[in-house]
């Protein structure tokens, strides 16, 4: 068992924290955020994700698990000392890196002996470098210390599994004993560990999620060609998935990226290469792309109900950036909602879990308690979220209940030839066929 004390205890760190000790390690995490660190201690769950709340109250009742607002209780027995704090984007798009000093100066104020120094935040590349150079100048006679970074990959709504079972493990240090001992810590998840350089390391996490970026917005660009050429998006990305080369994973078309990494990640390694003079021309049109895509499901609206929206009531399934999550931010269904409003139109919004977050940062939503509820005597209804339980509503009382019967299926969940047969006025994304599997006409030369 080795001791672990983990800095702060947001979505990262929690279920980091949550995870290495049921791997059966030690672990305290500290935060400066009093009032979380109370409610933790309480058993109330900062953030929803699936399995959390079970495995923290397991850990915390083994005594494996601890939370404090004290470095000097995190760090007494500390092996290791990971840094789990939140790195926004600032104004400029760059990655604001005000916590991750507070964490570091806190640190070497409080340490009293060997630590290694464990990056877990995602960071701009240099930042490993950039904290041993903040706790050296805090601090001339700091003990010794190695920094290592060990960039996360955790997806909301299945972090726990991503922990668990992760597709690798990536480790970076000038000190390879120290990414090494890490290492260590990794061996119960048998999976690949890649042991390099802490800048390598840094860049690997912002590679990947622009890489992943880049594929959403990719199949969202042919979704909108496929609208205007007459071809069903879903079965193209069906038939480029089958290219081992492509693979399916991110190819569904739907309404862009959220969240809390995705945008300030592709942000942030934009910033970084401009900083560099160099010239991030595919950052910035997969950025783009995602924006405009948001405006997709207006455009739709307004097709069916006309351009004047002032007075129709909108209704939007799902609020959270994604489903099995309440993470609001940067998530689609605020820009959507705020255009509509712009127009005149009267919101409605249901979700399962994120609508109490929502009702924080949107004003004049109606929240309701479920999605028949939010049809009722609805001009449209847009679909935001793919919450499972959206994908087996009884679309037949929805349709009776509504005012006019206009679906905007903004993920692809509905059959479109079945959702016509009920009466709705139905649209998807990039579904120029509507999954009717219309052949295109060939001259009678090309049959033979």
């Amino acid at each position: 068992m080795k001791n672990i004390a983990l800095i702060g205890v947001g979505y990262v760190g929690l279920v980091s924290g949550a995870s290495f000790a049921d791997l059966g390690n030690k672990v305290t995490c500290v935060d400066i955020n009093e009032e979380r660190i109370a409610n933790l201690n309480r058993g109330i769950m900062p953030i929803f994700e699936p399995g959390l709340e079970e495995l923290t109250r397991r850990n915390v009742g083994a005594g494996r698990l601890i939370f404090t607002t004290s470095y000097e209780e995190a760090l007494k027995d500390a092996d290791y000392v990971f840094i789990a704090v939140g790195t926004p984007s600032d104004v400029d798009g760059q990655a604001d890196l005000r916590y991750v000093r507070m964490a570091a100066e806190s640190i070497a104020d409080t340490m009293d002996h060997y630590l290694i120094i464990v990056n877990k935040s995602t960071v701009p590349v240099g930042t490993g470098d950039w904290v041993a150079e903040i706790m050296r100048s805090r601090r001339p006679d700091v003990p010794d210390f190695d920094v290592v970074s060990c960039p996360e990959f955790l997806r909301e709504g299945s972090a726990i599994t991503d922990f668990m079972n992760p597709d690798r493990v990536i480790l970076g240090s000038t000190n390879r004993d120290a990414a090494e001992s890490v290492a260590h810590l990794h061996l119960p998840l048998r999976t690949t560990l890649m042991i390099t350089d802490l800048r390598t390391a840094e860049m690997v996490k912002y590679a990947s999620n622009a890489f992943l970026a880049a594929k959403i917005s990719f199949i969202n660009e042919i979704a909108n060609i496929c609208e205007a050429l007459g071809a069903d998006v879903k079965e193209v990305a069906y038939g480029m998935g089958l290219d081992n080369r492509i693979g399916p994973a991110f190819l569904d078309a739907g309404l862009g990226w959220g969240g809390s990494c995705f945008p300030k990640d592709v942000k942030a390694l934009a910033s970084m290469a401009e900083v560099e003079s160099r010239h991030p021309h595919l950052l910035h049109a997969v950025m783009d792309i995602n924006r405009d895509q948001r405006h997709a499901p207006i455009r739709k609206v307004e097709a069916f109900l006309g351009r004047d929206l002032r007075g129709k009531v909108i209704g939007i399934l799902g609020l959270a950036f994604k489903p099995n999550t309440d993470d609001m931010r940067d998530a689609p269904s605020i820009d959507i909602i705020r255009n509509l409003q712009r127009r005149g139109a009267i919101v409605r919004a249901y979700d399962p879990v994120a609508a109490a977050k929502a009702a924080e940062i949107l004003d004049d939503v109606e929240m309701a308690k479920s999605a028949y509820e939010l049809a009722e005597g609805a001009d449209a209804l847009i679909l935001v979220t793919e919450w499972n339980e959206f994908k087996n509503l009884d679309l037949a009382r929805i349709h009776t209940s509504m005012a006019q019967p206009v679906l905007i299926d903004g993920r692809n969940v509905y059959d479109p030839g079945k959702a016509r047969d009920l009466g709705f006025q139905y649209t998807g994304i990039g579904r120029g066929y509507e999954g009717r599997g219309v052949p295109h006409p060939l001259d009678e030369t090309e049959t033979h």
